[in-house]
């Protein structure tokens, strides 16, 4: 029998490496403090983008940071404690803005979010649950209409990769969209989209799935990782020692800390993002709409509509700013006049994030077992059925045939 493969971390990523491996029919032991898929993807917009494969720092970014970091009601804001780790990674960051290093990371990403729809339909077949992803365009909606251009470089990747965009006024937006502000007086239209209307419930039901195919589920907290003289890797838990031949560390932000005492030191930071969703909304979209101008998404789900966006650079552990209810709170009715907002339903989550917005996959030099599969940032949902795959074609001895180097944790 073919020895099981543990999976630290049973967020959607976790899940999807769970759900290939045993395809590959490989079985597996996927634990977790929380409940599956519960934690960091359980409060996302819901986009599935196979053309979000744009990173997050682009050309003249730093132009834009002094004015965002010193608006209260911005997305952008830094913990003053966190500024001693902030600046050597946002040196790092801004290090990737230039137009080479973002073609070059668009290359990377697109390997990742081009397959995302086409694979969660496979992950959820014969689940019952295939209603959870529907398709939809992103929309990205501008309240100046000379902003909204097609030939920025964002837009122009995407479309000389084959992306259908299209540029609509006010009015063709409203079509579209009849529930939004007018002051939005153009949008970009991303097309063959899809989106999921709970990123909880794909969650639990893709882990149940796993665990009806045979996984172990084994709800604890790892509190350390470390080599054992016989080769294999002992996790030690708050509810004794186990061990494992082959560990993926799929544990989002929290990965670099049991990295750490391995000699492993990664430049990870907990980018944390807020939603708020209102239950009773007395409107809803039709798509995925983003205000670009304050950053955020809108998406309507089977818990209402949600608003999402911010990123704010804290310590993992720092407690919830809640101030950012009353900012996204706002920033939902302008977007979105005739909202119902009462009830409204207050989220944070942490985005572990690198400073080139690409992941960690892939076996770890010099740690015989030991594969990663961390550091999505904002694209862990529309990465993670690939993320999938490519760790299962690893640890089962395939070879994907695709460059792995700008996954590798060598790269730092």
């Amino acid at each position: 029998m073919t020895e099981k493969v543990t999976i630290i971390g049973a967020g959607i990523v976790g899940i999807c490496c769970a759900l290939s491996l045993q395809e590959r029919g490989i079985p597996v032991r996927l634990i977790d403090r929380g409940e599956p898929g519960q934690e960091t993807s359980f409060g996302n917009a819901g986009v599935v983008s196979p053309w979000s494969i744009i990173p997050q720092a682009m050309p003249g970014i730093w132009k834009s940071l002094p004015r965002m970091l010193l608006d209260p009601n911005s997305a952008l804001s830094v913990r003053p404690g966190y500024w001693p780790k902030m600046i050597t990674w946002g040196l790092r960051f801004l290090g990737n803005s230039g137009e080479r290093s973002v073609r070059e990371i668009s290359d990377s990403m697109e390997l990742l979010c081009r397959p995302s729809i086409d694979l969660y339909r496979c992950h959820l077949q014969d689940t019952g649950h295939e209603n959870l992803i529907t398709d939809s365009y992103y929309i990205h909606a501008f309240r100046h209409q000379k902003q909204a251009d097609l030939n920025g470089l964002g837009y122009l990747i995407r479309q000389e990769k084959g992306g259908d965009l299209e540029l609509v006024d006010g009015t063709g937006l409203r079509l579209l969209e009849p529930a939004l502000s007018e002051e939005f007086k153009a949008a970009i239209v991303i097309k063959g989209q899809a989106r999921v209307t709970s990123p909880g419930r794909v969650g639990a039901v893709l882990a149940e799935k796993s665990r009806a195919q045979g996984a172990e589920i084994v709800r604890t907290e790892i509190t350390s990782l470390s080599a054992a003289e016989d080769g294999s890797w002992q996790l030690a838990t708050s509810q004794g020692t186990l061990r494992a031949a082959n560990v993926i560390l799929a544990a989002g932000v929290w990965s670099a800390d049991l990295l750490k005492p391995l000699g492993l030191p990664v430049p990870l930071v907990a980018e944390r993002g807020y939603h708020v969703e209102f239950p009773t909304p007395s409107t809803q979209l039709n798509n995925s709409v983003m205000d670009v101008d304050a950053k955020v998404v809108a998406s309507s789900m089977q818990g209402g509509l949600r608003v999402a966006g911010t990123a704010e650079f804290a310590s993992v552990d720092a407690p919830a700013d809640r101030r950012k209810k009353a900012i996204l709170t706002k920033q939902a009715k302008a977007m979105v006049p005739g909202l119902d907002t009462g009830e409204a339903q207050f989220w944070m989550g942490r985005r572990p994030s690198f400073p080139d917005s690409l992941p960690a996959i892939g076996p770890v030099d010099g740690r015989e077992g030991l594969f990663t599969a961390f550091g999505h940032s904002h694209y862990g949902l529309m990465m993670a059925p690939k993320t999938g795959e490519l760790v299962a074609d690893i640890v089962s001895g395939r070879s994907p045939n695709i460059d792995l180097a700008p996954f590798s944790l060598a790269r730092f």
